[in-house]
């Protein structure tokens, strides 16, 4: 393949001369965090940030979020970057100086860093549109945190005509600091929600064969979903069950009449997938017949598979090294079995996310507290590479001398 010529010290040093003003913004959105689909506040901050720059705004019925567009000097091929904007549910304990000021909110998986690193891209794009054979579309997504923003905002046709090329980073404080990490094919899982409910017969504590005692079969039923997995699901295309949360009566002299079993599944591949969803009504509904229950079983599909391609991975590769050396780069050995609704954008175009690495100064990226934990800190220096990534990354997609 031609190698592929982009300016990247100059958008190294665009990057950190931005650094100042990623910093405040990503901790004006810290300090006011919003979950799911219509973040208010976080918008305005992200119109705010791109006021005044040569940009197309566009914005659909389902959600807050936006799309900037910027249109390069030539007529040539789109390419989409990527940044969410949502917090998490948690109570903040960091102890940070722009701490989260909403009770029971926290940007704890980076998307703070996302926005502000996506905003500042921008402005460096804007400022130089004439390197660009093409479009550039900015991507301010909410609702990523389990609340599909990301096919709502497709199918509210935000994204139409579909570009040519995605890419999308996700900050992460137990990655080597500065290094951007990815990988060709599934990087991360598809995500369910299940929700088994075992339905008995309630009674006296001390007369169990007058009842019929949901726990000990919703019991049996989580244990036995585990050896499915095992049996039924090939190791070299694996699937994770966890049941995380049980609940089942009232007091302790009570048998109760039903039990009930919260949990997800996460899978590599669509074929596993499948494969573990008529597993896990099977296991359910045939042990609990055969104690004289019934099972419920409800399947809430979530995310599907990230699968990267391999062209866009190569690119992000070449760009991380060109950027920042030979250690700017690692190939990820394994996909992780979290999940991201990039992947709706990665069904209908070719792409890829990379982390990368921000683990706090002075700490260990293999101890330190990770995404989603409510303690959770970054270094923020590392957003000026972020910046340059997506610039250069832009620029050297939209070049003829990438093929798709």
């Amino acid at each position: 393949m031609n190698a592929i010529v982009t300016h990247t010290d100059s958008w190294v040093a665009l990057g950190e001369a931005l650094l100042p003003d990623a910093i405040a913004l990503r901790r004006a959105i810290h300090a006011e965090p919003e979950l799911g689909l219509d973040l208010p506040k976080t918008t305005a901050k992200v119109k705010a940030a791109l006021a005044g720059l040569p940009l197309e705004i566009r914005e659909g019925p389902s959600t807050s979020g936006l799309v900037a567009i910027l249109r390069g000097p030539a007529n040539g091929r789109t390419v989409l970057l990527r940044g969410d904007m949502d917090a998490l549910p948690l109570v903040e304990d960091t102890g940070l100086e722009f701490t989260s000021l909403t009770t029971g909110a926290m940007h704890a998986c980076g998307h703070d860093t996302h926005v502000a690193m996506l905003a500042g891209a921008a402005r460096a794009l804007c400022e130089n549109r004439d390197r660009l054979a093409g479009t550039v579309m900015f991507m301010f997504q909410p609702g990523e945190e389990g609340f599909h923003g990301a096919r709502f905002m497709i199918e509210d046709g935000l994204l139409e005509p579909a570009p040519d090329a995605a890419f999308a980073l996700h900050i992460s404080p137990n990655m080597p600091s500065g290094a951007f990490a990815g990988r060709t094919g599934p990087l991360l899982a598809s995500s369910d929600k299940l929700r088994i409910k075992v339905i008995g017969r309630g009674g006296h504590a001390s007369m169990p064969h007058d009842s019929l005692d949901p726990i000990p079969v919703a019991c049996e039923i989580v244990t036995a979903l585990q050896t499915m997995i095992t049996r039924r699901v090939s190791v070299f295309d694996p699937a994770v069950i966890t049941i995380a949360r049980v609940e089942a009566g009232t007091t302790d002299n009570v048998i109760p009449e039903e039990a009930r079993l919260w949990g997800t599944l996460r899978t590599l591949s669509e074929r596993t997938r499948s494969i573990a969803h008529e597993g896990i009504r099977a296991v359910a509904q045939n042990i609990a017949a055969a104690h004289g229950a019934r099972a419920e079983v409800d399947i809430e599909h979530g995310f599907p598979v990230t699968v990267c391609d391999g062209r866009v991975v190569e690119l992000a590769e070449r760009t991380a090294k060109a950027l920042f050396g030979e250690s700017g780069w690692v190939t990820m050995a394994h996909p992780m079995m979290g999940a991201e609704d990039f992947s709706y954008v990665l069904q209908k175009t070719p792409g890829a996310m990379a982390f990368l690495g921000a683990s706090p100064e002075g700490g260990d990226y293999r101890t330190c507290c990770a995404l989603h934990s409510n303690r959770m800190i970054l270094d923020e220096a590392m957003l000026a590479r972020g910046i340059a990534m997506h610039c250069a990354m832009a620029e050297a997609a939209l070049s003829e001398d990438f093929v798709l």
